[in-house]
């Protein structure tokens, strides 16, 4: 291995993704810096300019600019960060929002143009040589010995995204796997999640209604939804869940936050959820968001005799 060969690699990926192009690749007006901020806005509902600076490698000023454009265009707003007045929070518009998801639809179909190329036989062997190169180049060690025992995750490789084709799909296997190996519930709790999750499927209002997958290197490893409750004004939280071997990474927390910065911007008085008493960690996320517990009843569902609790989140509450 030389620098010749990375050199040579980094031409050849350059114009197998488009790289040197890629406004016009997608049809849109945006360089590949300018699509990668707005995926990273899209992805960190809270994200804190110098934050976005560090995690991109971004000059101060180029971003800055980058930044000045889009809010010229109406995509972004800025204000004071809620943890530190010194920095300035980013937030997307309607529009921007817009925007991020036709980028990332666009480039979606333009890698899935690319894969179609690929015989289904190959495709295992690439997707490995990527995972390698990922592993000694940067999610590796650091160490530089390609001993493949891997850095731990950390927060901030975690992505949240909207889901994409087939991650419903895997909303309802992973909660009735999940369910079932950790606390014994039966396919009566698999029948629940898939009618929720084709309830959402076939009639939702992307204005009110709302799902983020978690994403941790190329896989989906936690989710929630946000649907209209029953009741006016009200929004409910469901099918939170995050993945065993992402746990520790504050996955849960980013998950609610999202969802209850949504709801509170999409207009809602108040966020409801039920849950049961045996999920101890969930139970935990809400109370640190400001969830009250309101009610709680025994019931007998999913082959086990659980408490049902209700929790409530006043949207409009100042805290203590």
């Amino acid at each position: 291995m030389t620098v010749q060969d990375i050199r040579a690699f980094n031409r050849f990926y350059t114009n197998v993704i488009g790289a040197l192009d890629y406004g016009r690749r997608l049809y849109a007006p945006y360089t590949l810096t300018e699509s990668r901020v707005l995926y990273e806005l899209a992805h960190a509902p809270r994200t804190d300019a110098a934050d976005l600076r560090t995690q991109l490698h971004l000059d101060a000023g180029y971003l800055t600019r980058i930044l000045n454009k889009f809010e010229e265009d109406g995509l972004v707003e800025r204000g004071p960060s809620e943890t530190d007045p010194r920095r300035r929070r980013i937030t997307l518009t309607a529009p921007g929002r817009e925007a991020a998801a036709l980028l990332d639809e666009r480039a979606r179909e333009t890698v899935g143009a690319m894969l179609d190329t690929v015989r289904a036989e190959d495709r295992p062997r690439l997707a490995e040589a990527l995972r390698t190169v990922r592993t000694i180049l940067g999610d590796g060690d650091g160490d530089g010995d390609g001993d493949g025992d891997g850095r731990a995750p950390r927060p901030e490789d975690v992505v949240l995204r909207e889901p994409a084709p087939g991650d419903l799909g895997w909303i309802v296997q992973r909660n009735a796997a999940l369910y079932a190996a950790e606390y014994g519930f039966d396919a009566d709790y698999e029948g629940l999640v898939a009618r929720i999750v084709a309830d959402y499927a076939e009639d939702h209002d992307p204005d009110l209604e709302r799902t983020w997958i978690a994403e941790l290197d190329g896989r989906p490893v936690g989710c929630v939804m946000c649907v209209r409750g029953e009741a006016p004004g009200a929004a409910r939280l469901r099918l939170l869940l995050v993945e065993p071997d992402a746990r520790g990474l504050r996955i849960g927390d980013r998950l609610v936050g999202a969802l209850v910065d949504f709801a509170r911007e999409a207009g809602y008085r108040e966020v409801v959820l039920w849950t049961n008493d045996i999920l101890g960690a969930a139970r935990r996320i809400y109370q640190r968001h400001g969830f009250v517990l309101v009610a709680e009843k025994p019931h007998h569902s999913f082959g086990r005799d659980l408490t049902g609790q209700d929790w409530r989140l006043d949207l409009y509450a100042t805290p203590e």
